[in-house]
């Protein structure tokens, strides 16, 4: 059984400033609109240095203590033009203006001309090479089908629904081919789900199945806000009841949330008890540092609510616009944060009373 609030990642760390140059103003899902944000190298030498970048976010996460990692997206310009753009009939040659997730954001956005397809592996190198520097149980993301539909513009399918399950075809294909590999979990990245809870219920649920049917992996997706780039605010919706209860319902495994930055309530996990739940304490907005006891007091109002071995300690999103040091220093909060919480779940000093609310006293834990 896996201990109670083990550390992991969503998905990207920083990039370092000799492999990434960032413009003032990168968005989520829209690196071909951002001209000041490009590579610092190219060919076999942006090869190279991709590989040593990987090498160092593996180092950086491990010894910060995280137990579940990623290869830091080191890869990937963006989270979701980095696979969306090497399936077939995408085209982002010529790009369409679209308002995207709910009319928050005005975006240049890539076209869907024909049928979607996978056209063969698309970041199952990247894994690969992952598994090659380190011991560590990895994940590896994909975007979510919902947030593919939502960030291209639609000139073929003229059908949400049905332009969602052709990619959801094409993301699981991808997926069983890195499930082949080994990794410990794979990981949906769905922000658009926040943005349109009628659709999650009318057909995103069937779509993210269908994505995640016939993995071996442990399977999750992760809901946020929308990309937290520091010093852009965006609106927050938050429809997260409403989607727990629907999640509850699906077959992932995972549900990677925040609770961080809009302080949302534990007592919300009672809505998805079979789940694992990725819990947000660290605010990738922010540059300051989290407080360890902060971290161990919200970790430990969720055992409340949750089985504590079903809780993993996490940032809420992917740390890229952070800095090297500031992200390196907010996962050691982080670990410390979780360290101090199982402690006192354990029975050190200060023993919490929701974990025996959920009856593992006589296993033993009541010390």
């Amino acid at each position: 059984m896996a201990e109670p609030f083990e550390t992991t990642v969503v998905g990207s760390m920083p990039k370092p400033p000799w492999l990434y140059r960032h413009s003032t103003r990168d968005t989520e899902g829209s690196d071909y609109n951002s001209p000041g944000s490009d590579w610092c190298l190219s060919g076999q030498e942006l090869h190279e240095a991709q590989n040593d970048a990987v090498r160092l976010s593996v180092y950086d996460q491990e010894t910060a203590g995280v137990r579940i990692i990623t290869d830091g997206e080191q890869r990937r310009k963006s989270c979701l033009t980095h696979i969306t753009s090497k399936l077939g009939g995408i085209d982002y040659e010529v790009l369409s203006e679209k308002w995207i997730r709910d009319g928050s954001r005005l975006a240049q956005v890539g076209r869907c001309i024909s049928p979607v397809e996978w056209l063969g592996p698309m970041v199952v190198d990247e894994l690969t090479f992952l598994l090659t520097q380190t011991t560590s149980p990895v994940k590896v993301t994909l975007p979510g089908p919902m947030t593919v539909v939502d960030s291209i513009f639609d000139a073929y399918y003229a059908d949400k629904r049905a332009f969602a399950m052709n990619v959801a075809d094409a993301l699981n294909k991808e997926a069983k081919a890195l499930d082949a590999r080994g990794p410990a979990v794979i990981q949906f990245d769905e922000p658009a789900f926040n943005s349109y809870p009628d659709m999650v219920s009318d057909w995103g649920i069937e779509a993210l199945n269908r994505c995640a049917d016939g993995l071996i992996a442990q399977t999750a997706v992760h809901i946020c806000f929308g990309s937290s780039i520091p010093g852009w605010v965006h609106p927050i919706k938050n429809n997260y009841p409403h989607l727990l209860r629907e999640l509850e319902n699906s077959k992932i495994d995972q549900l990677a949330l925040e609770f961080q930055a809009p302080q949302s309530d534990p007592a919300l996990l009672e809505l998805c008890p079979s789940k694992t739940i990725i819990f947000g304490c660290i605010n990738n907005a922010n540059p300051e540092i989290e407080n360890s006891s902060d971290i161990a007091k919200r970790l430990l109002m969720a055992a409340e609510h949750h089985e504590p071995t079903k809780i993993q300690a996490s940032p809420d999103c992917g740390l890229m616009h952070l800095t090297q040091p500031i992200a390196r220093a907010k996962l050691s909060a982080l670990f410390r944060g979780s360290q101090i919480a199982r402690d006192q779940l354990l029975g050190y000093p200060g023993v919490s009373n929701g974990f025996h609310r959920h009856g593992h006293g006589e296993h033993g834990h009541d010390h």
